[in-house]
C-alpha cells in the first residue's frame, strides 16, 4: 500500500465518525496531500468504493501521471457536468471542509438535490499534522536552505541598506541554493519596525543601533520551513537589547528543554509565556508561541493561549515552530524562532542556524 492509499484509508475510516458516506475536497493543499496532484484546479470525490480526481483538460496528463490511484473525471464546461460527477458515486451523504468552501460554492452544491451536505471543520488537518518520515525529510531539506541563508545575514545586513534590499538579497540566495520559492514573503524589520511581528519590508534605511528581525523560510518540493533571528546592527548592543534578547532566548530555550508529547498546545505555549510574564512583559507577547508547518506554512497544530489550544494535544510526529517574542512600539521587537518535531523525548530541532545577534 503506497502513501496515498494509506491516506485514503485514513479518511475512509473517519466516515462513520463524520456521519457521511463520502467526502469532497476542493482545497489544493489537501488535494495534493491525498492524491499527489499538484495542479491548481480540481476536486477529489472520495467514497468507500471510489476515489475520483476531477479536473479540466489542462491537467489531464498531469493527473494521470501524478495520481494513478484515482479515477480521472474530465471536467468540461458543460451544464450538468458536476451532476454527472456525483452520479458516478451512488452516494447521497457527502462531507465537505467547512473552512474552505465559499458561500457561492455551497449554494451551487445545494442544487444537487439528491445529495445532502455536511460541513466538517478541517477534516484533513489532524491527519496532515502527523508527519511521515518522508515528509520530515522534505521539511528538513527546506530548513537546511533556510539555515544556510539566515547565516548570511551577519554579512549582508549593515547600516545604509534598506529593508527591501536585504529582503531581496535573501530571496535570491534562497533561490540560488535550490529553493522552489519562498515559504512566505521575507520579513525584514529594523529599528521601531521590528515591533511589528509581520512587518512588510520598506524603504527604511537601516542605521547603526537598530534592532533587526529577519523571518523567512524556503519552499522545496511543496514543503515549507520557518525561522526567525534577531540582530543588533552596527554598534555595541545596548543594555535594553540584551535584556529583551536574553529574555526571549530564555523563553525559547525553556520550551525545548521542557515541552513533551502528550502536553496540550496550551501548556507548551505557557512554558514560554510564563517566562515572559514573570519578567513583566506578558502584554508585549501578543501572538501564539507557534504553529504547525508542512505543505502549508501555517497548519495544525496551533500552539497558543486560546481555547482551541487547550483541547489540542501535542503528538509525536507533529512539526511546530517555537517563536516567542517581545514587542515594544517605541523601541522595537525581538523574536527568535526555530522549527522542531515532537518526539518521545521532547522537541527535536530541525533548524540549526547559529544565533549570532551582533552585526558590526
Amino acid at each position: 500500500m503506497n502513501i496515498y492509499q494509506q491516506r485514503l484509508a485514513q479518511v475512509r475510516a473517519a466516515f462513520e465518525a463524520w456521519e457521511v458516506d463520502g467526502l469532497m475536497i476542493d482545497d489544493g493543499v489537501n488535494r495534493r496531500w491525498l492524491s499527489g496532484f499538484t495542479g491548481s484546479a480540481g476536486q477529489l470525490v472520495i467514497t468507500r468504493e471510489k476515489a475520483i480526481l476531477a479536473t479540466d483538460s489542462r491537467y489531464w496528463e498531469q493527473a494521470i501521471a501524478q495520481s494513478p490511484d484515482f479515477e480521472l473525471f474530465k471536467l468540461r464546461r458543460r451544464k450538468g457536468e458536476v451532476v454527472k460527477l456525483f452520479e458516478q458515486t451512488a452516494v447521497s451523504r457527502f462531507g465537505l471542509d467547512s473552512t474552505q468552501v465559499t458561500l457561492a460554492d455551497a449554494n451551487d452544491l445545494k442544487r444537487l438535490k439528491k445529495i445532502s451536505w455536511l460541513g466538517i471543520n478541517a477534516p484533513i488537518a489532524p491527519f496532515r499534522a502527523l508527519k511521515t518520515a518522508e515528509e520530515l525529510d522534505a521539511i528538513r531539506a527546506a530548513a537546511a536552505i533556510t539555515d544556510e541563508v539566515m547565516a548570511k545575514v551577519n554579512d549582508l545586513a549593515r547600516p545604509g541598506v534598506s529593508e527591501k534590499w536585504l529582503a531581496w538579497q535573501l530571496e535570491k540566495e534562497m533561490r540560488e541554493l535550490g529553493a522552489d520559492g519562498m515559504a512566505f514573503d521575507v520579513i525584514v524589520a529594523a529599528g521601531k519596525n521590528s515591533a511589528r511581528p509581520h512587518h512588510t519590508p520598506s524603504d527604511y534605511v537601516m542605521q547603526a543601533g537598530d534592532a533587526l528581525t529577519v523571518d523567512m523560510g524556503a519552499k522545496l518540493n511543496g514543503y515549507h520551513s520557518d525561522m526567525t533571528r534577531a540582530f543588533f546592527l552596527g554598534a555595541e548592543p545596548t543594555d535594553k537589547f540584551w535584556e529583551i534578547y536574553n529574555l526571549v532566548l530564555a523563553a525559547h530555550t525553556a520550551v525545548f528543554e521542557q515541552a513533551q508529547a502528550d502536553m496540550t498546545s496550551y501548556a507548551i505555549d505557557s512554558i514560554a509565556r510564563d517566562v515572559i510574564k514573570a519578567a513583566g512583559y506578558g502584554d508585549n507577547f501578543g501572538h501564539g508561541l507557534g504553529h504547525g508547518v508542512g505543505l502549508d506554512i501555517h497548519e495544525a497544530p496551533s500552539v497558543g493561549s486560546g481555547a482551541r489550544s487547550k483541547k489540542e494535544t501535542a503528538v509525536v510526529g507533529m512539526t511546530i515552530t517555537v517563536e516567542p517574542g517581545i514587542y515594544l512600539p517605541d523601541w522595537g521587537g525581538i523574536r527568535i524562532e526555530d522549527l522542531g518535531v515532537l518526539t518521545e523525548n521532547g522537541i527535536e530541532l530541525i533548524s540549526h542556524c547559529p544565533k549570532t545577534p551582533i552585526i558590526f
